[in-house]
């Protein structure tokens, strides 16, 4: 397994938390455009729907939620994936850096 051992899945923090929790995604969103909108997708397992209709229910679930991007914001445009991904959180996508973390943070806050 790649993971740590500790692990919550998806459908859990989506059954646990209510509406008003602030959630932070944490990474590159880089990855094959087919794990995102492709069943069968993943190259770990066989995923049964999407990437992309999980991003949506968290998207639905959290009305306050940001994606934390730790590659350049330079690089974007040229992954597919990111496009994507940054497309499905409504462009909530920050680079990692103090700037886009304040603005995270404050988008956060509102």
């Amino acid at each position: 397994r790649r993971r740590h051992a500790e692990t919550s899945s998806t459908f859990e923090v989506l059954n646990k938390y209510t509406k008003d929790y602030k959630v932070i995604f944490v990474g590159d969103a880089t990855m094959a455009p087919y794990e995102i909108t492709h069943v069968g997708g993943s190259i770990e397992h066989y995923n049964e729907e999407a990437g992309a209709v999980w991003v949506k229910r968290l998207t639905d679930a959290f009305d306050h939620m940001v994606w934390i991007n730790p590659t350049p914001k330079d690089y974007w445009e040229h992954s597919y994936s990111i496009e994507i991904v940054r497309e499905l959180v409504d462009d909530r996508m920050f680079p990692l850096t103090v700037k886009g973390l304040e603005e995270a943070m404050t988008l956060l806050t509102k």
